[in-house]
Order: structure tokens, then sequence, then C-alpha cells
């Protein structure tokens, strides 16, 4: 490929998935909270909703390498990946606006958010699969293949805090559109649902990739082939495990965790969980613009050190401030900074796991025969939602353990009575003050647990692991490239 054709790639490449992860920021990391701050919710229906979320998450990890290998059996003028970018992104469109704009209620609302969820999950794995499997036909330079992996998880980044940081602010407190979370997070998702296929436009129109593999026959879809492709390659099984660890313990704050704990603490304000998130992610974002630059310095198996020296720091910073200190602004700094250095050693692990995994590729062309690029590719998403199926659990036992909803229940009903135009904006914050007034520091303190000492110990471990078993270093890739070339 070209220089003049990889510059284009570098830039239209990232850019498609910035709407892609607003609409996984919102469906994602603040569905959960939708549900329990605009419903009524029993514990039965409560547990229906987490069932209904792990066993969908679940679902659409197992259909990740089955579309992988859909994938690699697509022969189109237009390539493999692009007619499922596009497919996926309609799809997920149409659903995610539904799933946010229904007036249902009780059980009725459970069944149709069952059916929607797992629409939702068909329809992005779609999408996604397609577009992080695009990666290894754009480059299969070690060097290059991390510009696109840093400048796309950017980008990806940017999308998924724009969503972190507006979604809080307009849909929770003084600035809520339309007055409550009710109508807000409606108005929110059509938004995201139009923004969303412009973006994936610029990979649509403006990327080329690599058809080179489209001249052979197509293979066949086939559970022995993504099974054999999966556990015959030892160094993928490996990052699976790593991987899965990482992205359990990285998303547990992200399920509600994080919003619910700032909200119980420091008040019930969109406006705080926004600056939380958006400090949080800043060291992440310096991270992301100068990671290809700091990979060259550091060895991979040394900044996994590193990071999570740094992400430990940060856990420790949370667990003592929340501990010790009163509920007032300059514990909710020191706990925010407290939760970038955490972040900070936590997105540096995920960039360098979803290196390793995409280099497992080159390692699985070098030992079996065969790329595979799809179906290995897919295995990051994969990871990925069965992750956030762990995470949802966690957090979901949280809640029942102690007893969250029997606050979030009394907000939604002042939420939909300012809807509906019972009360004021203004009676809707000061009846919703009084509800976090009566929340016990046990219930603080054991959601401030789950979100720091849990995550802090999955870290860890995942950190070992990797050091002690993942062979696949700079020289050894390099090697392989080299053997594979000749």
């Amino acid at each position: 490929m070209d220089e003049k054709q990889t510059k284009r790639n570098l830039i239209n490449y990232p850019l498609g998935t910035v709407g892609r992860d607003m609409i996984y920021a919102l469906f994602t990391n603040f569905l959960l909270l939708f549900i329990m701050y605009t419903r009524n919710l029993t514990n039965a229906q409560l547990g229906a909703v987490t069932a209904i979320m792990v066993a969908a998450r679940i679902f659409d990890a197992f259909n990740d390498p089955i579309m992988g290998n859909i994938i690699e059996r697509t022969r189109s003028r237009y390539g493999k990946y692009k007619p499922w970018l596009l497919i996926g992104v309609i799809g997920t469109c149409v659903v995610v606006s539904a799933m946010f704009n229904t007036s249902l209620d009780g059980w009725n609302f459970i069944i149709f958010f069952g059916i929607m969820y797992f629409l939702y999950s068909i329809t992005y794995t779609m999408n996604d699969i397609s577009y992080w499997g695009m990666i290894p036909a754009l480059s299969s330079d070690g060097e290059m293949r991390d510009k696109f992996t840093a400048r796309t998880t950017l980008f990806a980044g940017i999308g998924n805090v724009l969503a972190s940081v507006a979604i809080p602010v307009l849909t929770t407190g003084a600035y809520a559109l339309g007055g409550s979370a009710t109508s807000a997070y409606g108005r929110i998702a059509l938004i995201i649902c139009i923004i969303t296929p412009i973006f994936i436009c610029f990979t649509l129109f403006g990327v080329k990739e690599n058809r080179d593999d489209m001249k052979t026959q197509a293979p066949p879809v086939s559970f022995k082939k993504i099974w054999n492709t999966i556990t015959g390659n030892d160094q993928l099984l490996w990052m699976c495990l790593v991987f899965l660890l990482q992205e359990t313990g990285n998303g547990i704050v992200l399920t509600g965790l994080g919003s619910n704990y700032i909200y119980f603490e420091f008040g019930y304000e969109g406006g705080l969980y926004s600056t939380f998130t958006t400090i949080g992610m800043m060291a992440t974002a310096v991270l992301m613009i100068f990671y290809p630059a700091i990979s060259k310095k550091f060895h991979r198996n040394k900044l996994v050190l590193y990071m999570g020296i740094i992400g430990t720091i940060g856990y420790v910073i949370q667990i003592t401030v929340g501990l010790l200190m009163e509920a007032t602004m300059t514990k909710f700094w020191i706990f925010t900074i407290g939760f970038m250095l955490a972040n900070f050693g936590q997105y540096g692990l995920y960039l360098i796991m979803m290196i390793s995994i995409i280099n497992t590729v080159e390692y699985n062309e070098w030992k079996n025969g065969t790329r595979d690029e799809a179906i290995i590719t897919s295995m990051r998403p994969f990871l990925t939602k069965l992750a956030s199926a762990v995470s949802v659990l966690i957090a979901s036992l949280s809640y029942m353990v102690f007893k969250v909803t029997d606050f979030t229940n009394q907000i939604s009903s002042f939420e939909n009575q300012a809807e509906r135009g019972v009360i004021t904006s203004e009676e809707r914050s000061s009846l919703i003050a009084q509800v976090i007034a009566n929340v016990t520091d046990t219930q603080r303190v054991g959601l401030l647990i789950f979100m720091t000492v849990v995550p802090c110990l999955m870290m860890i471990v995942c950190c070992a692991l990797y050091r002690k078993f993942y062979i696949l270093d700079e020289e050894k890739y390099d090697t392989i490239c080299k053997e594979l070339n000749k």
C-alpha cells in the first residue's frame, strides 16, 4: 500500500470509531443507570435485568468469533469488512433509539428490554468485529500497527469521553434535558444515533485495506475452525485470560458503581460525575497520543510493570481518602486524581493487551500456516463483552447487598413526576437531596470497596500472568515477521 493511502487510512480509519464508541458508552455504561433512575424496580425485576444483561453479553461474546468467521468468508466488491460495518451501524442505531425512547414500565418493560438487548448484541457485533478486524489488513508492520492501534484507541477514547462527560450532565440534576432523566436519555440517544453513521462514513469511503486474501476461495463457516484457531494458539489463549481479567476490573467502575458512589457521597449532580470521568480520562488521552513513542523506548514487558504500579497507586489513593476523609470537595478532588492514576494504568494495560492480541495473528501464521485475522481479532470484543457481563454481575451484586434500589426507586419516582409535570425541577432536586441524605456510611463504603479493591486485585494478577507467560516481545515478533517474509 502506498504512503499516501496509508496517511489517509491513519486519518479516516480512527475517525470512524468516534460515533461507535459514543453509542457503546451510552449502552454499556449508562443503560443500567437509565433503568435504575427512570424505572421503579423490584428485586425480582433488578435480578431479571441483570440476568438479561449477563446472558446477552455472554451470547454476544460467543457470537463474536462466529461473526469473525462469517466476515472471513465474505466476498464482495466492497471487501469483506465494509458491508458489515454499514449493516451493523444502521441496525444498532435503530435498536438504541428504541431502547431509550419507550414509555413501557414494569414487566412489560423488562420483556421489551430483553428483546432490544439481544438485538443490540447482534447488530453491534456486526459493526464491531468488522471494524477492529480491519487493522491487520491495513498494515503488517509492527510500528505502523502500533500507530493504527494507538490512534484508533485515541479517537475511540474521544467518543467515549464525549459521551461520558455529556450524558451525566444532561441527564442528572439541574441541567437534565427536558427537566428530567426520563426525557433526557431519550433525546441524547437520538442525537448520538444521528452522529454515529456520519462518522462511520469516514471509514467506509476513506479507507482502503489490503484485499489480497479476497482472491482465495472463501473458507466455510466452521465452529471447528474457530475452536482450532483459538486453542491452537497458546499465546492467544494466555492473552484471552489476561485481557479478560484486565477488562473486568477496568469496567467495574463504569457499570454505574462509580456514578452511584459519587451521587451518594457528594450529591446528585451529573456535573460531578462528568468532572470525575473527564479528569480520569485526561491522563489516558496523553497516553493514547504518545504511546507509539513510549513503546519505542520501553519494551511491553516493562510497560506492563510500570502501568500496574501506577494503577495500584491510584487505587490506594481512592481507598485511603474514601475511608478516612469527610465528604468535602477536597476529598472529591483527591479521589478523582486517584481515579486518574488508576485509569492511566488500566488504559496503558488495555493498549498493550490489544496490540499483544493482534500480534498473535503473525504467530498463528508462523505456527499453523494460516492468519485467521478476523477470528483472532474477534477475541478482543469477545473478551470485552464477556468481561462486561462479569462487571455487571459484580455491580448488580453490590446493589442488592447494599440495597441501592431502595434509594434509586425513590429518585426515579421523582424523576417521572417531574417528567409528567406533577412537580417542578426545583422540587425534584430538593426531594432527591433528602433521599441521598439517608444513605448510610456502610452502604457508601461497600460501593467504594467494590469499585476499588476488586479491580485493583484483578489488575495485579493480570500483570503477573502477562509477564510470566506472554513470549511475543518485540524481538520475537520481529523475528517471526522476517521468517514469514522470507
